[in-house]
């Protein structure tokens, strides 16, 4: 599955090109708890149709009845964007389904330029980060090439929006368990490549729209050249396959370097990287593992949830509890706590 955004904005040209009447609605301010960050945007035709999401459902419903009944009359705006506010009352709110009072603030584009939407999409189809610029007096676009990912800014007198190439995940081995990550990788909006030399791994590969390569891991990241919308998951338990990939991927901008194995296995593979690659604690700080949120996960499917949810935690920016002891973990799902005694909240107390 493609970036979300690339879509919208593919389709919403699209739209435009062939004549047909259609608005860009951005997420540009929110207050309390919100259903969709700032920036997320969503494309409405004049024939109801729509592409993407600003609220999950609650207030698309909203812009497409208004918006469908005014191009039938012929009552469209057009002209300067426009903001509009939901969710601003209590009982707004519970009309809209927004949690806990929660309020955001759309942005409303009308009638965007085909020509500037096609320039902006063809630059994302090559892999090219974007920096949109809407004046708001008028609604003229302007774009630029962007060198890092940056945040939506609104002031009084423009919106600037960035637009990035879609998440990649490059995975180092061909097994079962990289099948069912690959899978939720791809459904959670990355690109994904494979690379396994062995042939007996690669030659079952099933996964449709995953890039698969038979080059050596440590060429392959070079070649990937990782970015901070990157990650790189060794997956083998081979250290001749893992360890060249992994410290290569160290040295670049990944916002995720991980491999698979226990602890004392990842104990291990750090002493080789210090003891014959030179590497020292805090150069090989940024390498995860044993990798994944601890959940008891028992088999390949589990796991790979496990390892996805906290690749998705570390691109949101969500600090982790890996940071919880895992072995404390294991150690509180494996006592049985019997006596009331025994509970500190609900849970077994941990011995010392």
């Amino acid at each position: 599955m493609e970036n979300l955004d690339v879509m919208v904005l593919r389709t919403l040209r699209n739209w435009r090109q062939s004549g047909k009447r259609a608005l860009l609605a951005t997420v540009v301010r929110t207050w309390g708890s919100s259903p969709r960050p700032v920036g997320s945007i969503m494309a409405l035709c004049e024939d109801g149709a729509v592409v993407g999401s600003v609220s999950g459902g609650c207030i698309e419903d909203d812009l497409i009845y208004k918006h469908t009944q005014a191009y039938a009359k012929n009552d469209m705006p057009s002209g300067a964007p426009a903001f509009v506010k939901y969710g601003i009352s209590a009982e707004e709110a519970h009309q809209f389904g927004l949690p806990c009072g929660g309020t955001l603030e759309l942005l409303l584009e009308f009638d965007p330029d085909p020509a500037a939407l096609d320039e902006l999409v063809t630059a994302l189809e090559r892999g090219q980060l974007m920096q949109r610029t809407v004046r708001l007096r008028d609604g003229v676009v302007s774009l630029k090439a962007s060198a890092s990912p940056e945040n939506l800014v609104v002031t009084d007198v423009q919106l600037v929006n960035t637009f990035g190439p879609e998440y990649r995940m490059l995975l180092i081995g061909a097994g079962q368990l990289t099948e069912y990550l690959a899978t939720m990788a791809l459904f959670s909006g990355f690109a994904v490549t494979v690379c396994d030399p062995r042939e007996e791994y690669r030659g079952a590969w099933s996964v449709a729209n995953v890039r698969v390569t038979s080059d050596m891991p440590d060429d392959v990241v070079a070649a990937f050249k990782p970015d901070r919308r990157s990650c790189v998951v060794a997956l083998t338990h081979d250290p001749k396959l893992d360890d060249l990939a992994l410290l290569e991927a160290l040295k670049t901008e990944a916002f995720y370097v991980g491999a698979i194995g226990s602890r004392r296995n990842n104990d291990a593979r750090k002493q080789r990287m210090v003891e014959h690659f030179e590497q020292t604690t805090e150069s090989l700080a940024a390498l995860r593992g044993p990798i994944g949120i601890y959940i008891g996960s028992k088999t390949p499917p589990e796991i790979a949830v496990s390892i996805m949810a906290e690749i998705l935690a570390v691109k949101n920016g969500v600090k982790l509890p890996r940071d919880m002891d895992v072995a404390w973990a294991k150690n509180d799902l494996a006592v049985p706590a019997n006596d009331p005694g025994d509970l500190v909240c609900g849970v077994p107390k941990r011995a010392g």
